[in-house]
């Protein structure tokens, strides 16, 4: 079936994906700020376990507690709130925006209407992504979540470094000063360290999000109700869980690049020649390997699971029920 406009996506939609996105992902930052701290901290462990430094989850909590106080277990909330809103702000809507170009309509609450599919002419080709919506909703991930990895990537060097900042060190006072103290004895490059995992980690919403869709077509069979509340946080738990055990690894490499420090000095050895820096990351995944075992890769894992998949629920139901409502008033 043709429909000449059915690949203009309406301003109204994306703006409501847009403040669906950017709603969800603040209430659930605020809710899971402690495990990411406690998280941040494990991946950045260089030590092996048994050796001096090291600290394990409940070692972590404590050591934050008695040093920072209470105030220590949402050091870098600031950032981090900087860094979700445009986050799924715009994930959301490229998310959105490419499954809605192509023909398929929004899944908001659970209830889909009839898709209209665009051709070159009433008769003519309909590409393979428009009868397969699986193949359309990995491309809508991995395009999201690009857009949004490389857009908001300083501002997660800048809560990343927050949260690991040494304690013989002058605390940063604000995201700005961060921003200015780096940007000073690093230069930009500094704001992009990490970003090739982070990019690798598209895998992540690559395998989440798809499934978290066909979950939901699965829950809602042949009904015309809309999903529970239960069901929705059920499927995004579901989802969010399968994708960060089989993506994890990323996250730690990530981590560890975000909080090297190279001052720009350093940079120029002493006869003018600039000195490589041998911390890629490949280099950096071997070296975890070979200093701590496979089993570095999966450093703060259990922690990471007890925050994301609640932080992931909260924001796709929270997600779903402004996506609902905005509709209902547009």
């Amino acid at each position: 079936m043709q429909s000449g406009k059915s690949g203009n996506v309406p301003k109204s939609q994306t703006v409501n994906s847009m403040i669906a996105g950017a709603g969800g992902g603040l209430v659930a930052s605020i809710a899971t700020c402690p495990l990411d701290v406690i998280k941040t901290k494990l991946q950045a462990q260089r030590a092996m376990k048994g050796q001096t430094g090291y600290e394990g989850v409940l070692d972590t909590i404590k050591s934050v507690v008695k040093h920072d106080g209470l105030r220590g277990l949402y050091r870098g909330l600031g950032p981090t709130l900087l860094g979700y809103l445009p986050t799924w702000a715009i994930y959301f809507a490229v998310y959105d925006g490419i499954k809605t170009y192509f023909g398929e309509q929004p899944l908001a609450g659970g209830r889909r209407r009839e898709l209209l599919y665009p051709a070159a002419q009433p008769k003519g080709y309909q590409p393979v992504m428009r009868e397969h919506p699986w193949s359309l909703h990995i491309i809508s991930a991995m395009a999201a979540g690009a857009s949004s990895t490389i857009a908001t990537s300083p501002l997660w060097v800048i809560k990343t470094r927050f949260m690991t900042q040494p304690r013989n060190e002058p605390k940063f006072r604000h995201t700005l000063d961060a921003a200015a103290q780096i940007y000073r004895s690093e230069g930009v490059k500094a704001f992009y360290r990490g970003l090739v995992p982070s990019l690798l980690g598209i895998a992540h919403v690559a395998v989440q999000f798809p499934l978290y869709e066909q979950l939901k077509i699965q829950a809602q069979g042949d009904s015309q109700e809309e999903l529970s509340t239960r069901v929705i946080l059920l499927c995004s738990a579901i989802a969010k869980m399968t994708a960060s055990i089989a993506t994890y690894p990323h996250e730690v490499v990530r981590t560890r690049l975000q909080t090297k420090r190279y001052t720009i000095h350093t940079d120029v050895s002493s006869d003018g020649m600039v000195r490589p820096h041998r911390h890629g990351f490949i280099s950096t995944t071997l070296k975890i390997i070979r200093r701590e075992g496979y089993v570095g890769l999966y450093r703060g894992l259990s922690v990471n699971l007890l925050r994301t998949v609640p932080n992931s629920a909260v924001t796709m139901l929270t997600y779903e029920l402004l996506s609902r409502h905005l509709a209902e008033r547009t």
